[in-house]
């Protein structure tokens, strides 16, 4: 009588991989954005969907510090002084940059966001050091920073100083309210009546999060891109404490505080950027002051 193979140990079953699984590796995850974008286009949650496709690829790069072996977070720290930066970059390397560039004249705030106004201030110690002026910072611009002379100015429009963060929580800016939150306000009131567009920022069209980072880089601010991200590199505080300028957050949106109870947004249910009362029942409230 034939013997059916009965040696597989126990313990040793095989869970299939998922079909759709395959497919999203296979396709590097464009199956799955496209998915997002077709389901939100016709739909009156655009707004509300327009950041967490971004979200979900940078944020499954991320690696706690808990999860690497010791060995291998000693090596990593001992490499931070060579890591290279760029637009778009963010961390306490990027906190590190900003404070060095602020040493040398330069006036950002220091959220650990490499944005337009950082790359500004790289070019310029990039220019007056005499070597290739591309914005990223590599072995040659650590160099002229650590070493080098001469000054940086950025050309930011506002007046911003740095404050210290409760230990474990990164470092906010501090700014003028008379200065940057009028120019945020004003920038924003600019914009007004600019179709809805997602993952854009000018006035051609522009989301949520893209009036945010239109309207604080006019007041030379930098911001993340995101909604998700504005709102965490920011400082959480209550509905009374809001001034002109700071931000009001709901899930997947983000609006900008203009005063008397009234938000600017970009809205995906009327297309348009509008100033309107605050709605509904937002979640947080922040603040790059």
């Amino acid at each position: 009588m034939a013997l059916n193979n009965s040696h597989r140990a126990l313990g040793r079953a095989r869970t299939p991989l998922l079909p759709a699984r395959r497919a999203a590796a296979g396709a590097g995850g464009a199956a799955v954005l496209g998915s997002v974008l077709l389901g939100t286009a016709f739909t009156g949650g655009a707004a509300h969907a327009n950041d967490v496709a971004l979200m979900e690829d940078s944020s499954s790069q991320s690696t706690s510090a808990e999860q690497v072996p010791a060995a291998e977070a000693a090596s990593s720290s001992d490499e931070t002084s060579a890591e290279t930066l760029r637009r778009g970059d963010s961390g306490a390397s990027v906190e590190q940059l900003q404070s060095a560039l602020n040493d040398r004249g330069a006036d950002l705030p220091v959220t650990g966001f490499f944005g337009s106004m950082t790359e500004d201030a790289v070019q310029d110690v990039q220019s007056s050091a005499g070597i290739a002026v591309d914005g990223v910072v590599g072995p040659d611009t650590r160099a002229a920073l650590e070493g080098g002379s001469g000054s940086v100015d950025s050309g930011a429009e506002a007046t911003i100083s740095t404050t210290s963060a409760p230990a474990g929580s990164a470092s906010v800016s501090t700014a003028s309210t008379s200065t940057s939150g009028n120019a945020i306000v004003d920038t924003a009131r600019s914009a007004l009546g600019t179709p809805y567009a997602w993952g854009e920022s000018s006035l051609s069209g522009m989301d949520c999060s893209g009036l945010v980072a239109y309207a604080y880089e006019a007041a030379g601010i930098d911001v993340p891109r995101t909604s998700s991200q504005q709102a965490a590199a920011g400082t959480s505080i209550s509905k009374s404490e809001l001034q002109p300028g700071d931000l009001v957050v709901w899930p997947g949106h983000i609006a900008i505080y203009s005063g008397d109870g009234k938000i600017i947004d970009a809205s995906g249910s009327k297309q348009q950027v509008v100033e309107r009362e605050i709605w509904g029942n937002p979640t947080d409230y922040v603040t790059y002051r």
